[in-house]
C-alpha cells in the first residue's frame, strides 16, 4: 500500500445535500419546508408553543423531585457473596470491602458506597466492611457466623452544629413542659 492509494471506505465521505436548486433535485422550491410562515423561516424557536393554548407541560401537575447530590450505591445481595466464594473468585478468610469485590470481579467499580442486600443464602463466614446492610442481610450473615462493620458516615461541623442547636431545643421545651406541673 502506497500514501496515493489511501482512500476513506465506501460510505465514509457523504455529499451534502444542495436545497433549493431545481425541481429535478428532489428539494427545490420550498428547500423542504413545506409552504410559507413562520416554519418556512430561519430563527424558528417554537418549542412546545400551542399557539397561545396553555401548553402540555404547563398543564400537567408537578411530580417529584431529584436529589441533589444523590450517592450511588454499589448493590450486593449475601448470595452473590457465597457464589463468588463457591467459585474460588473471593477469599473468604480476608476482609471483605468494596476493592476486594472489584479484584474478584464482582463489581465493575466502587461507586460511593456499597449497600448489603439479603437476596440468597450465605455459609461462610465473613467479615464485610459495608456502607448499608439491611436488617436481613445482617441477620443472614450474623447467623453465618460473620460480622458487618458499617462506615460511619462524616458529619460536617456545620450540620453537627444545627443537630446540636435542634436537640438543644427540644430539650428546653420538655423542660418547661415537665416544670410547668411542678409550679401549680
Amino acid at each position: 500500500m502506497q500514501l496515493n492509494e489511501i482512500k476513506d471506505k465506501h460510505g465514509a465521505r457523504k455529499a451534502r445535500v444542495r436545497i433549493g436548486r431545481g425541481i429535478g433535485s428532489g428539494v427545490g422550491k420550498t428547500g423542504g419546508r413545506g409552504g410559507k410562515g413562520q416554519t418556512a423561516r430561519s430563527g424558528v424557536a417554537i418549542g412546545g408553543f400551542e399557539g397561545g393554548q396553555m401548553p402540555l407541560h404547563r398543564r400537567l401537575p408537578k411530580r417529584g423531585f431529584s436529589k441533589w447530590r444523590r450517592k450511588d450505591y454499589n448493590e450486593i445481595n449475601v448470595g452473590t457473596l457465597q457464589q463468588a466464594i463457591d467459585d474460588k473468585r473471593l477469599d473468604g478468610s480476608k476482609p471483605v470491602d468494596a476493592e476486594a469485590l472489584v479484584a474478584a470481579g464482582l463489581l465493575r467499580r466502587a461507586k460511593d458506597g456499597l449497600r448489603l442486600l439479603g437476596g440468597g443464602e450465605i455459609k461462610a463466614k465473613l467479615s464485610l466492611t459495608v456502607d448499608h446492610a439491611s436488617a436481613s442481610a445482617k441477620a443472614a450473615v450474623e447467623k453465618a457466623g460473620g460480622s458487618i462493620k458499617i462506615i460511619e458516615k462524616k458529619v460536617l461541623p456545620a450540620d453537627e452544629a444545627k443537630r446540636k442547636k435542634s436537640q438543644a431545643k427540644k430539650g428546653s421545651t420538655t423542660k418547661k413542659a415537665a416544670a410547668a406541673p411542678d409550679e401549680e
